[in-house]
């Protein structure tokens, strides 16, 4: 994992919190219990802070940048982009999805994957946004999505941390 400073500011990792070694997070970035930021994500909290809230999870290959703030148990998958814009609790951000400045994601809500949130659009909480631009498609009844994706990760996390290593090709077993 990279961890740096910059302008003398440190990320702030909490102790239960899970980074992979091939992610990179910079400056004024705070990650929170549980929370969990996997292979080659990105967090650059370089000109203003970034919030991870606890037992929120960034996949491989998401960007955080620019005072992008997650709740508690958000979900960001696998190469979507959160630039300056906030992600409630148990929301979920699909795969490839783009979420522009000062947007909001309500709680509950749903990003699918390839959608693009522009800027400033306030997300109903427990909706399905879909498209570029990003539509309310749906209501969700029961939105369980983020709550699963959240409790899978938390647990992801912990077993990661537990027995993860890396593999030397070239050692004798």
């Amino acid at each position: 994992m990279v961890l740096r400073a910059v302008d003398g500011v440190e990320p702030t990792v909490h102790e239960d919190a899970y980074v992979d070694e091939d992610a990179v997070v910079i400056g004024d970035v705070t990650l929170e219990r549980d929370a969990s930021v996997w292979p080659n994500a990105t967090l650059r909290g370089d000109h203003h802070p970034i919030v991870v809230g606890a037992e929120s999870n960034v996949q491989d290959n998401a960007v955080l940048h620019e005072d992008a703030v997650l709740g508690p148990r958000v979900t960001v998958g696998h190469t979507a982009i959160v630039h300056a814009a906030t992600v409630e609790e148990e929301a979920l951000i699909g795969m490839g999805a783009i979420v522009l400045d000062d947007a909001t994601i309500g709680a509950g809500a749903v990003v699918a994957a390839g959608s693009v949130v522009t800027g400033g659009t306030d997300v109903p909480p427990g909706t399905l946004v879909a498209g570029t631009p990003a539509e309310v498609v749906k209501e969700i009844p029961d939105a369980e999505m983020g709550e699963i994706a959240a409790d899978e990760y938390v647990m992801r996390g912990n077993q990661y941390a537990d027995t993860s290593r890396v593999v030397d090709p070239d050692a004798d077993d």
